[in-house]
């Protein structure tokens, strides 16, 4: 086997579940673990591969996501004379990584150690899930703001915004942007008279990376809330991160911000 992965999440969770020495090629952008990576060759990032670089490492499977990849590069792929098997991913809450894990546990199931592997972190994950929910939490209304100039936020319909939903975070705006495309991540232009109704803006350390300096610019966004920078690998990665992610939600769910 031969493992390409075009996904941050899924390159972790392919070193999770033991395969390192079958990976031999990740994007830029795969960066966990790092002291495990350093020798796998990059392919360039998730929307730009470089598919000629990709088609002369000779991957037996190549694991994709629907949001983070481009369907033409799918098909690209598919259109090689000898193409791999391509996997393709789409966890939208956190409780698809069980699925998730099932998937990938179930396509390399031929190495050594992965079932077991993944029925460990399958009950971690179970453990996690069990113990952040909604019930009892007081309801907040929040922005989770992505990119600057302009700014972007998540659709309700994301990881993202069901990550924060397990800690009562209810994100705005109301909007769902569907399957796959850039409507799942809707620009805030300043002027939505829902911003009124924020009441605590979260400023994601990626894609963008925001800093402390950039919390008064939120606040003024959001006249009636406040604001704090908060971890985006965490919230945002699935796959194996997922178990440190939930627990991190505990964590800054019961902390109230600056």
């Amino acid at each position: 086997m031969r493992i390409a992965s075009l996904v941050p999440s899924l390159t972790e969770l392919i070193v999770e579940l033991g395969l390192i020495d079958h990976l031999v090629a990740r994007t830029g952008f795969c960066i966990h673990p790092v002291e495990r990576l350093r020798d796998i060759p990059k392919i360039g990032g998730t929307k730009d591969v470089n598919l000629a670089k990709l088609q002369r490492l000779a991957p037996t499977h190549v694991l994709v996501n629907i949001d983070e990849n481009r369907r033409e590069t799918v098909d690209a792929i598919r259109a090689w004379p000898r193409p791999p098997q391509i996997i393709v991913t789409h966890p939208l809450r956190p409780e698809d990584n069980l699925a998730l894990i099932e998937q990938l546990a179930g396509a390399f199931a031929a190495a050594p150690g992965v079932d077991e592997r993944a029925a460990a972190l399958s009950a971690a994950l179970h453990r996690e899930l069990e113990q952040t929910h909604p019930e009892g939490r007081a309801p907040q209304r929040v922005l989770y703001l992505i990119w600057r100039d302009p700014w972007m936020t998540v659709a309700r319909d994301t990881y993202i915004s069901a990550m924060l939903a397990r800690a009562a975070w209810q994100t705005l705006p109301d909007a769902h942007g569907g399957a796959a495309g850039a409507a799942r991540y809707p620009v805030v232009r300043g002027d939505e008279p829902w911003l009124a109704d924020v009441q605590q803006v979260l400023l994601s350390s990626e894609p963008y990376a925001f800093g402390v300096q950039h919390l008064d610019e939120a606040r003024r966004l959001c006249p009636n809330a406040s604001a704090r920078i908060v971890d985006g690998e965490l919230l945002s990665w699935y796959g194996a991160r997922a178990v440190a992610g939930l627990r991190y939600l505990r964590e800054i769910a019961a902390t109230p911000p600056d």
